[in-house]
């Protein structure tokens, strides 16, 4: 893999991203970081962003805020089924234990299989591979595609990927990482060979096993997952039901309530 790029940040904001990295580590609080630095070791791409991704077990969270929180900062559960804030001033850092569909959720397997890196000058570990892969592709808003990251991470280290860890990830979304490879090898005839060739014909076997049944008898819409915004429609007048609620997934009505009606506030969905 790549090494990770030097993300271009101004001083102050490099200083609280440090401070708050120490922090958590001097009070034994495990996680990983993402967002712009894990994509520029996996792909060599440098995002400048005032994003600061810190991710972490849903169990730490109240640690981190706690001890984040007696070090001046303040702090926020902005969406409780994914993601808090930590402010100081101007400068935030995002504290993560899962994704806005409710599916990519932070768990042993992350730390396990983290790649050591050194960002901003402190050792870390960078969220794997594999789980950014699982994470990015299940974006696909009208304002953000994450589809040609998703291509870019398998370009670069396709063929370091734990492919089958990744297939597990997505689970009964696998029709969505299906996708993803389909379009992966529109994109770089040259590089398909990164996807294993078991990948593709296990994948394809299932397709061919589905099509040959009938159509499901269970009215549900799995859009909500990809999109939190343009598939409500469906829900709300067309009569399907919502596959992030469980059972089918991960969150409750309040949930999804918040998330959607967070649409307004951040213009952008995750």
């Amino acid at each position: 893999m790549t090494s990770a790029a030097a993300v271009t940040i101004d001083p102050d904001s490099r200083a609280f991203y440090v401070r708050s990295m120490q922090i958590l580590m001097d009070a034994n609080v495990p996680f990983l970081v993402g967002g712009a630095y894990a994509l520029a070791r996996y792909t060599g791409i440098e995002r400048h962003t005032k994003d600061f991704d810190l991710f972490l077990r849903k169990e730490d969270f109240d640690r981190a805020t706690n001890v984040l929180a007696a070090a001046g900062y303040k702090t926020e559960l902005t969406y409780p089924h994914w993601i808090g804030k930590a402010y100081q001033g101007e400068n935030f850092v995002d504290l993560i234990f899962s994704a806005g569909n409710g599916v990519a959720t932070v768990d042993d397997l992350w730390f396990e299989n983290a790649v050591p890196e050194v960002v901003l000058g402190v050792d870390v570990g960078l969220i794997p591979a594999e789980e950014m892969i699982w994470s990015k592709g299940l974006i696909m808003e009208r304002e953000r595609f994450d589809g040609a990251d998703v291509a870019h991470m398998i370009k670069n280290v396709g063929l370091e990927l734990d492919w089958k860890r990744l297939i597990s990830r997505y689970g009964e979304h696998w029709r969505a990482l299906y996708a993803h490879l389909v379009l992966y090898g529109f994109i770089y005839p040259s590089r398909r060979s990164n996807v294993p060739r078991w990948v593709m014909k296990e994948l394809a076997g299932r397709l061919a096993e589905e099509v040959a049944q009938p159509d499901s008898e269970d009215k549900v819409c799995y859009g909500t997952i990809i999109s939190r915004q343009q598939y409500l429609l469906d829900i709300d007048e067309w009569g399907f039901t919502d596959a992030r609620l469980a059972p089918l997934g991960k969150m409750d009505e309040h949930e999804v309530a918040q998330w959607t009606k967070g649409i307004e506030i951040d213009g952008a969905g995750t």
